[in-house]
């Protein structure tokens, strides 16, 4: 168990190099083999973690560049630990239902690299080697658009590539500053991001190195107005490309906000609690008012991730236990519902090779557990109370409350608008008579996908009837970074805001 983070992060790596000695016909079982493994090993993490201890756990630390402070240094908390699971878990549930054909090798062994760099970014508690599995995080889903996306696949992989790697070098930027006080302050070189929780900032240095990490983490995000490379990158995309990047690689921003900029800058955090929240809010209506505009299902679904991540983002800057406790389980809904419908697209554009609703209609007749597993996902999306969506929506809205009321009411209008578009969606797709004659040969989910989508189902049941198991080491996590961060905010404001949100709190 003391390394048992290291393993998690290099086993996808050094299976994915072991993968090209696999002959083809025996790639897709090994791969599959592998993420389950992986998965065995974070429910395994799961079932070691303390959920009592608020702090980092299994940390190792590895000295790589000592004259510079650069480590090896990683560990586990409850804000990153579902986190992981949830990626090992969308890994092997893509394996499972991919039906990729052309270049079958390639694709597994660069989901696996794609795998290492995923859990690599939420375990490095080292600011270099967190920049590392960010960047490696690209080449992958790259190659994955550009080599197995549609028409567009090369407009949409480079403009993700330029979008998210401009905000990656301003973020670099911030990080190089970082450790340059960090060393006038102490004497000592350190990108440790533990070391640097510990440095005292004055406002002014605080607001500019929120900025320079704010456009790393915000167009990954993505925020308006950096959101436009998304709808592209999904709809270009082949399946699995976009149950990755929906339920996994967006998360690396907002996670950004909670590991480096609230406890790094509470100050500066508090000043940007306006601002933030308006571009969420305009994230949260203007691209849901997209999503019903759309014709196209996958770009319904693009448009709806957008709009829930600027839910997270509104629960991370409300500065309290609920709010940003709602936001990293709201991480693990988004995550989960998301890569279920972008797979669920991905069955029924196997089948007839196009996602407009126009060519559809009636389905629920001729693929009854397509309909049942797509309704109930689709319900989640919009938040209905019993299923996962609707406890992390809960607590952001009652966490945001407690700073805005206005501004949570404007942001509560998502549920309205996205029970619009999605229930649209649902009677266009799957009710009235089949017009289209291709429509009624089609078949139901066959076993792989059956297997696939089931265990989502059950999980977006099961945590939203009983979420505890989950929340309560979020929540414990939270409140001892709210707890940090009371006692490191200098100005009257940042200590008020949070001492207001510590005696609010009474838990997730």
């Amino acid at each position: 168990m003391d390394n048992i983070l290291s393993v998690l992060v290099f086993f996808p790596a050094i299976a994915g190099l072991l993968g090209f000695v696999v002959d083809k016909e025996s790639a897709r079982a090994y791969g599959i083999t592998v993420a389950a493994i992986e998965l065995f090993l974070a429910l395994w993490l799961w079932f070691s973690f303390d959920s009592a201890n608020a702090g980092m756990q299994f940390v190792e630390m590895i000295p790589l560049i000592p004259d510079f402070g650069v480590s090896y240094y990683i560990g586990v908390d409850g804000i990153s630990l579902f986190i992981i699971i949830m990626a090992a878990l969308m890994t092997l549930i893509g394996m499972t239902s991919m039906s990729v054909t052309k270049n079958i090798k390639n694709m597994i062994i660069t989901l696996l690299f794609l795998e290492m760099t995923m859990i690599g970014v939420f375990v490095a508690l080292d600011a270099i080697i967190f920049y590392l599995f960010w960047e490696l995080s690209l080449v992958p889903m790259l190659y994955i658009i550009g080599a197995w996306g549609g028409p567009l696949r090369i407009y949409a992989s480079v403009k993700f590539f330029l979008y998210t790697f401009a905000g990656s070098l301003i973020m670099l930027v911030g990080m190089l500053f970082m450790a340059y006080v960090y060393h006038n302050l102490t004497g000592v070189w350190s990108f440790a991001i533990t070391d640097w929780y510990a440095l005292v900032l004055p406002v002014d240095y605080q607001l500019w190195l929120f900025a320079a990490f704010f456009f790393g983490f915000a167009i990954k995000v993505p925020m308006f107005p950096f959101h436009t490379w998304l709808p592209y990158a999904h709809g270009q995309a082949p399946t699995i490309g976009s149950v990755i990047l929906a339920a996994v690689l967006l998360k690396m921003g907002t996670y950004g906000f909670v590991r480096f900029s609230l406890p790094m800058f509470p100050d500066a955090s508090v000043m940007m609690i306006t601002p933030i929240a308006v571009l969420s809010i305009i994230m949260i209506i203007y691209t849901a008012m997209v999503a019903y505009a759309q014709k196209d299902i996958k770009q319904v679904i693009a448009y709806s991730s957008v709009s829930h991540m600027g839910i997270i983002m509104l629960g991370i800057f409300a500065m309290n236990a609920e709010g940003i406790g709602g936001s990293v389980f709201q991480m693990l809904s988004h995550g989960i519902v998301s890569g279920a419908l972008f797979m669920l697209v991905g069955v029924i554009y196997d089948r007839r090779h196009t996602k407009l609703m126009s060519e559809f209609g009636g389905l629920a007749s001729v693929m009854p557990k397509y309909a049942v597993i797509f309704g109930i996902m689709l319900m989640a999306a919009v938040g209905l109370p019993l299923t996962i969506g609707f406890v992390g929506e809960f607590l952001v809205l009652l966490g945001f409350y407690q700073v805005s009321p206005i501004m949570t009411i404007l942001a509560g209008t998502s549920i309205i608008i996205g029970a619009i578009y999605m229930l649209a969606v649902y009677k266009k797709t799957f009710f009235g008579p089949i017009t289209n004659e291709a429509n009624k040969t089609l078949k139901d989910l066959d076993k792989k996908e059956t297997w696939s989508l089931v265990p989502l189902v059950l999980i977006v049941i099961w945590l939203g009837i009983y979420p505890k198991p989950v929340l309560e080491p979020i929540d414990n996590s939270v409140k001892a970074m709210l707890v940090f961060m009371d006692e490191k905010a200098i100005t009257k404001e940042a200590k008020d805001m949070i001492r207001v949100a510590k005696s609010n709190e009474g838990g997730a």
